[in-house]
């Protein structure tokens, strides 16, 4: 027959007490906080461990009253060393807990370690509490419910860290603030302890039970009630003690560091030109900071007026000065405004004047605020606005300039593939003008037709893309295959003039980042430069392609011809405009190294043997 799990119930006046008794404790250890931090060397040590045993006695003393309240119908006891290694265990919990709090600064980082440390420290206090137990039954736990009461305790942790962190140094006795930081951290306790014991089933069992060193849970229950209660209280009254001794000591530090912050607070005001004043309304007396005299130029024995503020106001803002000033005077509204001030040596001088109103105790308007010397600022935003109309004139002449360019390069450019279109439109007509029409030979001729037209189109997209810096279309490109479809789309022109081609390319070559339209203008420009070079030379007329993988990871292509060579300005060919042909543009050789030094390559030229010249291209690759 199955055993059958003990049945225990709870008396919930015990369980009240428990809380409140955490709650309490955690309180007196929330107090603490604030002393623990703003002592220093042996004093924090002493403080953070009084305040440490507070709320780990209260944790302690909070398990086992809860422990007392959780009835079962057989004998319980408790091995009292074990009980011990418990309240360890709080109060370790708690050291961790105020250790954290009582930094200067307090992370994410630094709070969830903390959490996880308390609330391990706190969860180890309960199960090896709960392994104290005498009783003749056995205990078996549910994995879930312990888990959950873990995560409760480590969550619970992390919010009782951030409320006593920042409301540590709540100076209003028992404000909210410290009462709420009080009833979290104290519900910390009782929710993960009773999540614990949810977690607990005990079976009847009847193996002996050792009771050696242990105590009844009666016993037990009234002493640990008894000595949490006298031991928080006594720490409580410790607390306000110190904490009265404390704050004497505090105020005379305080007044110390306020006359080294009244000193600190000039010496800033002079580096910073921002001098400060006050000004009553009522009776319209003002108070100037020592900065504020250095920059109206008056002398310190000198009493500050509204008047005496007018005559150093430059005339043209005299008026506009005034009108602000009365205004605030009559609607005690704050005011921000900005005028110019002429001194004694008919120097200009730009201030701000920043001023808020307050409700003074005698029933007035009293302001206060601060006057900033902005006249460096007011120099240097009038260069940037002279920089910036530089620039845009620049840029204007620029956009002129670049469109000239543009001008010249589509004549030149586009030149080409419709040229190659009115060839083809050519040709078309007379495929169709036989007597038995070419319908395929026409058709070819037509598809050509708008190849060209988009090519040019393309082109026209491009080089508007370069002078405008825009972002080209790049894509993985096959070298060779652009190389080849140039040499198609200008075979017409190599047979013209006679002019055999010959290619070396290099298989299974890697790919390179690029604009596919970029790199054919290149080529064509290329080529079709060659072809020039060669039409009227005698002799053999080669125009050599090659394509090949250098050692440094680049692509490198060659275009060679048999032509008349560099010309003697060779350092100039890729010069805008210049040129040795007797109508070209000079544009070609100029935009195909932009093209290229865009895609990260190179574009130059050289003598070829016995005669000729030969381009070479490099490209970066991309596997």
């Amino acid at each position: 027959m199955a055993a059958v799990n003990l049945i225990g119930s709870y008396n919930y006046t015990l369980v009240a007490l428990s809380v409140l008794i955490a709650m309490f404790a955690s309180y007196a250890a929330l107090d603490l906080a604030g002393r623990v931090t703003a002592t220093g060397g042996w004093t924090r040590a002493v403080w953070l461990l009084g305040g440490a045993c507070a709320m780990g006695t209260g944790i302690w003393s909070m398990h086992y009253i809860g422990m007392l309240a959780f009835v079962l119908p057989v004998p319980v006891a408790y091995h009292w060393p074990t009980v011990l290694l418990s309240l360890v265990a709080a109060i370790l919990a708690s050291v961790v807990a105020l250790g954290v709090v009582s930094r200067q600064k307090m992370g994410w980082l630094r709070a969830l370690a903390g959490s996880v440390l308390m609330g391990a420290g706190i969860a180890g206090m309960h199960y090896i509490g709960m392994a104290a137990m005498r009783i003749p039954a056995m205990c078996q736990y549910d994995s879930f419910l312990v888990v959950l009461s873990v995560v409760f305790a480590v969550l619970i942790s992390l919010a009782a860290l951030w409320i006593t962190f920042h409301f540590r140094d709540e100076k209003t006795g028992t404000g909210w603030e410290k009462l709420a930081g009080a009833v979290v951290m104290g519900a910390a306790i009782p929710v993960m302890h009773y999540t614990g014991m949810a977690a607990a089933s005990f079976t009847p069992s009847s193996m002996p039970m050792d009771l050696s060193q242990a105590v009844s849970i009666s016993t037990l229950g009234t002493g640990g009630i008894a000595a949490v209660t006298f031991v928080v209280l006594g720490l409580a009254l410790l607390t306000s003690s110190v904490d009265r001794r404390s704050v004497t000591q505090a105020l005379e530090v305080q007044e110390e560091k306020l006359q080294q912050t009244e000193a600190y607070l000039s010496e800033a005001q002079r580096l910073s030109h921002a001098g400060s004043f006050g000004w009553r309304v009522s009776t319209g007396d003002i108070v100037w900071s020592e900065e504020t005299f250095r920059i109206f130029q008056y002398d310190r024995t000198t009493k500050p007026t509204v008047e005496l503020i007018l005559q150093r106001v430059h005339p043209e803002d005299a008026a506009f000065v005034q009108q602000t000033i009365e205004r605030a005077a009559q609607g005690g509204n704050d005011f921000d405004h900005q005028y110019r001030l002429v001194m004694p040596d008919r120097s200009i001088k730009h201030v701000q004047v920043v001023a808020h109103a307050l409700n003074a105790a005698s029933g007035g308007v009293d302001f206060v605020g601060t006057v900033i010397d902005v006249t460096e600022r007011k120099r240097a935003e009038e260069e940037r606005e002279r920089l910036r109309q530089a620039h845009e004139d620049l840029a204007r002449v620029n956009r002129v300039t670049t469109m000239g360019e543009l001008t010249a390069s589509l004549a030149h450019e586009v030149n080409q593939p419709i040229a190659a279109a009115i060839t083809n439109a050519n040709a078309c007509l007379r495929w169709l003008a036989g007597d038995a029409p070419n319908l395929e030979e026409a058709r070819a001729a037509a598809r050509r037709i708008v190849k060209d037209g988009t090519r040019a189109a393309e082109i026209i997209s491009r080089i508007r893309l370069l002078f405008k810096k825009g972002t080209p279309e790049r894509e993985l490109v096959e070298i060779n295959e652009v190389i080849r479809e140039m040499i198609v789309l200008l075979r017409s022109e190599t047979t013209q003039y006679s002019i055999s081609v010959r290619t070396e390319l290099t298989a299974r070559l890697p790919r390179v980042l690029g604009d596919r339209v970029q790199l054919q203008q290149v080529l064509m420009n290329l080529i079709l430069n060659g072809i020039e070079a060669m039409k009227d030379v005698e002799g053999m007329r080669e125009l050599a392609l090659k394509s090949q993988r250098t050692e440094n990871e680049q692509l490198l292509v060659t275009v060679r011809d048999t032509g008349k060579g560099l010309p003697p300005q060779r350092d100039q060919i890729f010069d805008a405009f210049f040129t040795t042909k007797p109508l070209g543009l000079g544009m070609g050789l100029s935009i195909s190294r932009s093209i290229v030094e865009s895609h990260g390559g190179r574009l130059w030229a050289s003598d070829s043997s016995p005669r000729g010249a030969t381009f070479s291209l490099t490209l970066p690759t991309k596997v």
